[in-house]
């Protein structure tokens, strides 16, 4: 099986809409998701991520399934802190260096939840519950979680490719949990631009052994904008371009 885990167009957040270019970007990503056979496709509630699935959903003929749980990380710190590109943010996964650069136990794949930067905030149950429904969901494919892998079913569709359209935060949460790494570790290390596209294969070594596990060939693609000679979205990063 294959799964897809793709961010929302650039989004035009005070109407939880997309951008004239995010816009463009969904209609590209539609062109290339079209030769991938896509099979099934669950959506966030929210709009953007809803109209960055319609036009893939629309090639396919596929009613997108919505789930609460693929909502953007609805969770914000016990505190506030100021950047020069966002002011008060309380993200989690915009926190400065000076935040978590220098505590170890954010980056304790045992141990991040009791870090004193998550203290006050519902961080790791809203993570854990993230973990949870995804696995549930790969489960009811036949994919079935065990321990740090993931055991095929009998009924598991190996053809399967599932693509669940979402946002930043829960994105690179799915990742850090495939991955077996700390949440915070995910969000400071990976970028997911608009309209981006990772893509993980589970692999089975040998088609006679029960355990499979994630591959990753692409995190973040956007390989379609470049078809499209659409620039790359910065929405999400500090920075203002990705050049």
């Amino acid at each position: 099986m294959k799964i897809l885990i793709i961010r929302h167009g650039d989004p035009y957040y005070p109407t939880d809409s997309l951008t004239e270019k995010g816009q463009r970007e969904v209609d590209l990503l539609a062109q290339k998701l079209k030769n991938v056979n896509i099979t099934d496709i669950y959506v966030s509630p929210l709009g953007r991520a809803k109209l960055t699935a319609k036009p893939t959903a629309e090639i396919f003929g596929i009613e997108p399934v919505v789930l609460d749980w693929l909502q953007e990380f609805p969770v914000k710190l016990g505190f506030e802190y100021n950047t020069d590109f966002y002011t008060e943010m309380k993200s989690p996964w915009n926190m400065p260096p000076e935040i978590w650069a220098n505590d170890n136990t954010l980056y304790d794949i045992n141990n991040w939840q009791n870090s004193n930067v998550l203290k006050d905030c519902d961080v790791y149950d809203t993570y854990e519950r993230i973990c949870k429904e995804f696995d549930n969901l790969i489960a009811k494919h036949g994919y079935v979680r065990n321990g740090n892998a993931y055991r095929i079913e009998e009924n598991a569709d190996k053809e399967k490719t599932i693509a669940l359209f979402c946002h930043f935060g829960v994105g690179t949460a799915m990742i850090a949990h495939i991955l077996n790494m700390p949440l915070i570790a995910a969000w400071n290390s990976i970028f997911l631009p608009p309209s981006s596209v990772t893509t993980i294969y589970m692999e089975q070594h040998i088609a006679s052994r029960p355990l499979v596990h994630g591959i990753f060939v692409g995190i973040g693609d956007t390989s379609h904008l470049y078809a499209g000679n659409e620039p790359i979205s910065c929405s999400g990063l500090h920075a203002k371009t990705l050049n």
